[in-house]
């Protein structure tokens, strides 16, 4: 059957892309992507045949991936992180009942809220949630339901999307939710550009969260109230006994 992978490339440097991952391109005869994520792996791959499109075309991206995958080509569909978390897996099943029948399979990848924990330490070692600011796609009121309950129930939180060009102050309006719940000083901390030149990372109190300069490729981390600094990393205890 014709083969069409949905892949997560991970935060975008070849260290980060599993081998599953870096298999599926190898064997596919074109790459379809978000231009920034086409332009990040492209030199891996010279010569292979590459296909992108902008951000807010993701449904074209989607049905070009599927009529090729029909015509008997093997496609790759890239996307930053996890295929799966905020990525192009579900479109694809979605939009495929309406081309024949192609093999699909999800390749996983290290989604940013995985990479950049690690980068900041060890802050989602207990349970977690992971929450887009982004109302493109969800209203904006079921964001701040869900930033209100997972505050409520102690979650740590990876916060995804904190602003865009036309969404400067969401990351304000979130953090002022999350102060409905947590407390001023509970541990935040976040990192730009996860695993790519120029990466950079903080460690803050969230009351000091509400003003970071952040921008569309920084992924935000919220902690407990058992999360603590330790030599400068951002640490959520799991509750081992240490004796």
């Amino acid at each position: 059957m014709k083969k069409l992978y949905v892949v997560g490339i991970g935060p975008g440097d070849e260290k980060n892309m599993t081998a599953a991952c870096r298999k599926a391109i190898e064997s596919s005869d074109v790459i379809v992507g978000y231009s920034k994520y086409v332009e990040l792996i492209a030199p891996l791959y010279p010569g292979k045949r590459a296909l992108d499109t902008p951000m807010t075309r993701e449904t074209e991206r989607c049905r070009t991936a599927l009529a090729l995958a029909s015509h008997g080509e093997t496609v790759a569909v890239v996307c930053s992180g996890d295929a799966g978390v905020y990525g192009m897996a579900g479109l694809i099943y979605e939009l495929s009942e309406e081309f024949p029948p192609v093999d699909i399979e999800v390749v996983p990848g290290v989604t940013a809220a995985l990479a950049g924990a690690a980068v900041l330490g060890a802050p989602l070692t207990n349970d977690f949630a992971a929450v887009s600011l982004s109302d493109l796609l969800t209203p904006w009121e079921h964001i701040e339901n869900r930033l209100s309950c997972a505050a409520a129930a102690d979650f740590c939180i990876a916060l995804y999307n904190p602003v865009s060009k036309k969404r400067r102050d969401y990351l304000q309006r979130a953090c002022d939710i999350l102060l409905r719940h947590k407390s001023p000083e509970t541990v935040c901390g976040f990192v730009r550009n996860i695993g790519r030149d120029g990466q950079h990372a903080e460690v803050m109190p969230l009351k000091e969260l509400r003003n970071a300069q952040v921008d569309m490729f920084t992924t935000v981390f919220v902690g407990n109230a058992q999360t603590k600094t330790l030599n400068g990393k951002m640490v959520t205890s799991r509750g081992y006994r240490l004796d």
